[in-house]
C-alpha cells in the first residue's frame, strides 16, 4: 500500500512540473510547506534532473523552490496566528501542552525564532511544519520571510544540485532521504514520548506532594 501511495504521489509531483515549469515547482513546494508531507526530496531532484536535460536553470530552480516554501510557509504562519493560539489554550490540554509551554515558545520565537526557522529549513520532517508554531507565537514576519527564504533556497539547490550531478538516476537519491527522514521521526517520537512520560508522571505526583504539604 505505502509504495502504490508513493508512487501515485511520484507520479502527481513529476507531471505537475512537467506541466508547469517553474509555476509547478512553486505549486509542489508550497504545498509540501503548508503543513502537507509532500516530498521535496522528489521534487527538487527531479527539478534538477531537468536542469540536467537542459530545460531549466539551476538558479532559477532553486529561487522558484523557495519562493513556493515561503508561499506555503505563509498560509500555515497565519493559521497558527489567527487560531493556533485559541486553539492550544483550549485543547492543547488533550495533547499535554500546558498554557505556560505556548508562553515558553513565545519567549523563544522572540529569542531564537530565526536560526530555528532557518536550520529547521534544513531537516526533513521538521521543515514541513515549523510555520504554525511561529504563527502562534507571533513571529515577526519579515525575520521570519528572510529565515524562510533563506533555509529553502539552501535546501532546494542542494537537492536539485544533487538530481542535476545524477542526472536520470535522480531517484537514486530517494533511498538515502526516506532513511533520514526516519531517523529524523525516530528522534520526534522518542522526544515525544518522554515529554508524556514526564508530564503522566508529574501529575500521578501532584496528590503526594499536595498531602505532604497539608
Amino acid at each position: 500500500m505505502s509504495d502504490r501511495i508513493f508512487t501515485a504521489v511520484s507520479t502527481f509531483i513529476i507531471t505537475t512540473i512537467a506541466s508547469f515549469g517553474y509555476g509547478g515547482v512553486i505549486i509542489m513546494m508550497a504545498i509540501e510547506s503548508a503543513c502537507i508531507p509532500l516530498p521535496s526530496e522528489i521534487i527538487m531532484p527531479f527539478s534538477g534532473y531537468l536542469v540536467y536535460t537542459g530545460r531549466f536553470d539551476l538558479q532559477m530552480v532553486a529561487v522558484a523552490g523557495a519562493v513556493g516554501c515561503l508561499l506555503g510557509s505563509y498560509a500555515a504562519y497565519y493559521l497558527g496566528a489567527s487560531g493556533g493560539r485559541w486553539f492550544l489554550l483550549r485543547y492543547g490540554r488533550w495533547v499535554l501542552i500546558a498554557p505556560h509551554e505556548i508562553e515558553l515558545a513565545d519567549w523563544f520565537f522572540d529569542r531564537w525564532g530565526g536560526p530555528a526557522v532557518f536550520f529547521s529549513r534544513l531537516l526533513p520532517v521538521v521543515r514541513t511544519f515549523i510555520a504554525f508554531p511561529a504563527g502562534v507565537s507571533r513571529m515577526r514576519i519579515i525575520p521570519f520571510s528572510l529565515y524562510t527564504l533563506a533555509g529553502s533556497y539552501l535546501w532546494c539547490l542542494v537537492l536539485a544540485y544533487a538530481g542535476m550531478k545524477l542526472g536520470q538516476h535522480w531517484e537514486a537519491l530517494a533511498p538515502y532521504f526516506h532513511q533520514f527522514h526516519a531517523v529524523i521521526g525516530i528522534g520526534i517520537v522518542v522526544g515525544a514520548a518522554l515529554v508524556v512520560y514526564n508530564r503522566v508522571r508529574n501529575i500521578m505526583s501532584a496528590p503526594a506532594r499536595d498531602a505532604a504539604s497539608d
